[in-house]
């Protein structure tokens, strides 16, 4: 006999797929589970204004949310969120917040803020510290290869690479 609570969290999990198709795809890095907004959370919650404009890594709060393309993002005040509401392509992380190095390597592993990179005003994420060491010797290098990588990987799953 079938576990009516398993069936009911099997039937929304397939159904917040269908709803949000980026989940599925994996075309962004989001943490698990969703926030008040009904949506999984980005960039760690971290502020990607403040970010890109300071290079500093500051805690968002949720009531300062906005939500872009189904990903809820965090900011640490009324004006970073604005900031980022007038412009979100230019604040979102590249390759939808996944770790460059490895986006370049044809993968898609957790990208940390806390080792963030900006370059022509784009900001390029990285799992840990020693990764962030390796790019820092070639960056455009890596840079480069992401981006011409990142088109045949963007709308696959994380479980299928």
């Amino acid at each position: 006999m079938l576990n009516p609570l398993k069936t009911i969290l099997a039937v929304s999990a397939i159904a917040l797929l269908i709803q949000n198709p980026a989940l599925a795809d994996d075309e962004y890095n989001t943490s698990t589970g969703i926030t008040a907004a009904g949506v999984p959370l980005g960039l760690h919650g971290v502020d990607s204004v403040a970010l890109i404009n300071f290079n500093a890594v500051a805690e968002g709060e949720a009531v300062y949310t906005v939500v872009h393309d189904d990903v809820a993002y965090y900011f640490a005040s009324q004006q970073s969120a604005d900031t980022f509401k007038s412009d979100p392509v230019k604040y979102l992380p590249q390759f939808g917040g996944f770790c460059a190095y490895a986006v370049a390597l044809g993968r898609k592993f957790d990208g940390d803020p806390q080792f963030a990179d900006i370059v022509d005003g784009k900001l390029y994420l990285f799992v840990n510290a020693a990764v962030f060491e390796i790019y820092r010797q070639d960056p455009q290098k890596w840079i480069t290869a992401a981006h011409k990588k990142w088109p045949e990987i963007q709308h696959t799953a994380v479980s299928e690479l």
